[in-house]
C-alpha cells in the first residue's frame, strides 16, 4: 500500500505531549500559529506520500552501486533528492542568518518522521546533512560557516560523519586517524574510516566529511580526538569548487536492509593527505562531535518511530483485506476480514500503540531542545537542556527497538505473505534492523543513561522528570473516565517501579558499577514504559476533553484506546524489569566464564 502520512496524530502530539503551544505562548517563534504547523506538516507529508515513498522498493531492489570509484544512487533519486531541496525541506530547522527557516526542531522532527517512513535510505543521508549543520553552527570559525553552511542548509551539498574505524568500533579511544598541522593552518589527514553513510554518491557535487582525527602530539584516549571538516571536493575562499581533495570511498557494503543507502569505506590520504580544516579547538573534538551525534540519535529514534508507522499501516491494510476463518461474533457472509480475529487486533494495537508512544517520547525531547534555546529564562533554558540530555538515549533506543517489534508484528499480521518479498511487509523489518545498531547501539544508550544521564546533578533530573510522570497519573486518577478503565492504576505502578530502581540505580553506579551495568538495559526499557505510558496517557485525556467540548474527530476514540492499551499489556511489564534491573545482576556476573 502507499504511504498515508499520519498527520493528524502527529499535529495532536506536537501540541499536547510535546510543548509546541508552550513554546508560541512563550513568544518563541512569533510567526508560528497552530495554522502553519498544519500547512507544513501537510506539504511535508504530501511529498513524502507522492514523491518519496514510490522510491522505497526501487531503492531497495537497486540499491547504491559503487563502480570506478563512484557511487550511484537507484533510478529518480537524484531528481526527488534535488526537487525536495528546492522545495526548502532540507532548511526547515537551520539558522536563518545562513539560509534556513529558523523554524523549531519539533517541527522537523515531524517532518524527519514522514521523509524516514516514505523511505529510510532516502531520510537518512539527509538526517546527517542536517547534523552536520548542528555541529558547524555551534563549534565552527566565521570562515567555514561562511563557506559551508549555507551550501549545507539548502541541500546542495551533503555532510557526513566519520567516526568508526574498523579497529577500534564503538571504543572511540582507540581511533587511529591522524592529522597533521600545516603553515597555512589547515590540516592534513590520513586513515581509514568505515561504515560512513553516505560517505559517496551521485546526489550533490560535494560532499562535507565531518572527521575525528588525532594530532601527533594529542593525549591518548577521547582527550586527544579534534574533529575537521574535511571536503570531497576543495572549496576556494569565494565558495567556488576546485580540485578533487584526497579522499576517496574504496567500497561499500552489502547490507540486510537500506540498501539505497551508501554505507562506505573511507580513505583519507593516499596521497598527500586529506585537507581539513579544524572544527572547534584542538583535542576538544568530542564536545563537537556531541552536538551532531545527540541531533542524529534523535533523529534515529524517528526513524523507530518512522519505520514502525509504516508498518503498522500497510499491516492494517492488509487485514482489513485478507479474509480468512470465522471471527467470533462475524455475521457476514463467508469468511471474515482477519482484523475481526480477536489476536490480530491485539497484534495492530500493540503496534499502534507502540508507534504513539515512541512518537510522543521522540517529540518530548525535539520539544526539550527547542525551549533549550528558546525559553525565555535562563533556568528554563538549563531545565530544558537536563531534561533533552536525560531522554535522548531513551529515546532512540526505545524507538528502534519497537521500530524492529513492530515491524517484526507486521510481517506476523501478513502470515506467510509478509515472509516473502513482494509484499514488502519484509523489507520494514530488514530495514528497521539497522536503527537499534547505529549512531551508539541500543546498549551503549543504556550504558548512557545509567553511567552518565542519570547521576547528572546527583540525580535530580531524573526525579524531576518521574514527578512530571506522577502528575500526569494523578491527572488520569482524577479525570474519571470510565473509557480510561485501570490505565491510571497500570501507569502509575510503572511509575512506581521507576522511582525505586532508579533510587537502587543511582546507589549501584556508586557503589557496585557492574551490577548497574548489568541492569542498564532493562532499565532504559523501564524507563520508556513509564515515560511512553504516562506520555500516552496525557494525550488520551487531552482527546476527552477535546471531545467533551463537543469535536468530533475519530481520532480521539483512537487515542484513548492506545493508552488504555498500552497501560494494560505493556505497562504491566514494570515488575518483571524492576526483577531483573535489582536481582538479576548475579545470574549474568557468572556467566561464559573459563568453563563456558
Amino acid at each position: 500500500m502507499s504511504y498515508q502520512p499520519p498527520v493528524a496524530d502527529i499535529a495532536f502530539t506536537l501540541r499536547h505531549v510535546a510543548g509546541l503551544d508552550r513554546l508560541t505562548e512563550e513568544h518563541a517563534f512569533p510567526d508560528l500559529t497552530p495554522d502553519l504547523v498544519g500547512q507544513i506538516l501537510e506539504e511535508a507529508g504530501k511529498f513524502a506520500g507522492e514523491r518519496i515513498a514510490p522510491l522505497n522498493q526501487i531503492g531497495d531492489r537497486f540499491g547504491a552501486q559503487l563502480r570506478d570509484g563512484a557511487v550511484h544512487m537507484p533510478p529518480g533519486w537524484r531528481d526527488v533528492y534535488r526537487a525536495w531541496c528546492d522545495a526548502g525541506w532540507n532548511a526547515v530547522s537551520s539558522p536563518s542568518d545562513y539560509g534556513g527557516q529558523g523554524l523549531p526542531h519539533l517541527v522537523n522532527a515531524a517532518c524527519i518522521e514522514m521523509w524516514n517512513a516514505a523511505s529510510m535510505a532516502f531520510g537518512l543521508g539527509p538526517l546527517l546533512t542536517m547534523s552536520a549543520v548542528e555541529a558547524l553552527a555551534s563549534h565552527g570559525s566565521d570562515q567555514l560557516k561562511r563557506i559551508y553552511l549555507g551550501k549545507l542548509v539548502s541541500g546542495e551539498w551533503m555532510g557526513t560523519m566519520n567516526i568508526t574505524e574498523a579497529q577500534a568500533g564503538s571504543d572511540l579511544g582507540a581511533l587511529r586517524t591522524r592529522a597533521e598541522r600545516q603553515p597555512d593552518g589547515s590540516y592534513r589527514l590520513r586513515g581509514t574510516k568505515v561504515f560512513i553513510t553516505y560517505g559517496e554518491h551521485d546526489l550533490t557535487d560535494n560532499i562535507i566529511h565531518l572527521v575525528l582525527a588525532r594530532l601527533p602530539d594529542a593525549p591518548e584516549g577521547t582527550r586527544g580526538l579534534s574533529l575537521f571538516l574535511v571536503p570531497k571536493v576543495l572549496v576556494a575562499d569565494d565558495g567556488t569548487l576546485g580540485a578533487r581533495n584526497d579522499v576517496v570511498c574504496t567500497g561499500i557494503e552489502k547490507k540486510l536492509g537500506i540498501h539505497a543507502s551508501p554505507t562506505c569505506t573511507m580513505q583519507f590520504g593516499d596521497r598527500d593527505g586529506a585537507v581539513g580544516y579544524l572544527v572547534g579547538e584542538e583535542n576538544r573534538g568530542l564536545t563537537c562531535m556531541f552536538t551532531m551525534m545527540n541531533h542524529a540519535r534523535l533523529a534515529v529514534g524517528l526513524q523507530g518511530v518512522a519505520i514502525a508507522d509504516r508498518a503498522f499501516q500497510q499491516a492494517l491494510s492488509y487485514a482489513r483485506d485478507r479474509r480468512q476463518g470465522r471471527a467470533p461474533g462475524w455475521s457476514g457472509e463467508g469468511m471474515s476480514p482477519i482484523v475481526e480475529h480477536p489476536d490480530v487486533k491485539r497484534m495492530l494495537l500493540e503496534m499502534r500503540a507502540k508507534t504513539e508512544a515512541a512518537r510522543a517520547l521522540c517529540y518530548a525531547v525535539a520539544g526539550a531542545l527547542d525551549r533549550a534555546a528558546f525559553a525565555p529564562a535562563a533556568a528554563a533554558r538549563a531545565a530544558a537542556e537536563d531534561r533533552a540530555s536525560l531522554l535522548i538515549p531513551v529515546a532512540k533506543a526505545f524507538s528502534t527497538d519497537i521500530g524492529v517489534e513492530v515491524a517484526s508484528l507486521g510481517v506476523q499480521v501478513h502470515g506467510g505473505a509478509g515472509y516473502v518479498e513482494e509484499t514488502g511487509a519484509a523489507q520494514h523489518l530488514r530495514d528497521a534492523r539497522i536503527a537499534a545498531i547505529y549512531e551508539g547501539t541500543n546498549g551503549i544508550q543504556a550504558v548512557d543513561l545509567v553511567a552518565r544521564k542519570l547521576p547528572a546533578k546527583g540525580g535530580q533530573v531524573a526525579r524531576g522528570h518521574i514527578a512530571e510522570l506522577r502528575t500526569i497519573v494523578q491527572q488520569a486518577r482524577g479525570a474519571n473516565e470510565s473509557g480510561l478503565g485501570s490505565t491510571a492504576v497500570w501507569i502509575g505502578q510503572s511509575v512506581d517501579a521507576l522511582e525505586r530502581t532508579t533510587g537502587w540505580m543511582l546507589d549501584a553506579v556508586e557503589t557496585r558499577p557492574a551490577d548497574a551495568l548489568a541492569g542498564a538495559t532493562p532499565y532504559l526499557r523501564l524507563f520508556a514504559l513509564a515515560t511512553g505510558g504516562s506520555y500516552l496517557a496525557k494525550k488520551a485525556l487531552a482527546a476527552m476533553a477535546e471531545l467533551r467540548a463537543g469535536s468530533t474527530d475519530p481520532h480521539h476514540g483512537l487515542r484513548v484506546a492506545s493508552a488504555r492499551f498500552f497501560a494494560a499489556h505493556l505497562a504491566t511489564a514494570a515488575a518483571g524489569l524492576e526483577a531483573a534491573i535489582t536481582e538479576g545482576a548475579e545470574a549474568i556476573g557468572t556467566a561464559f566464564g573459563d568453563a563456558a
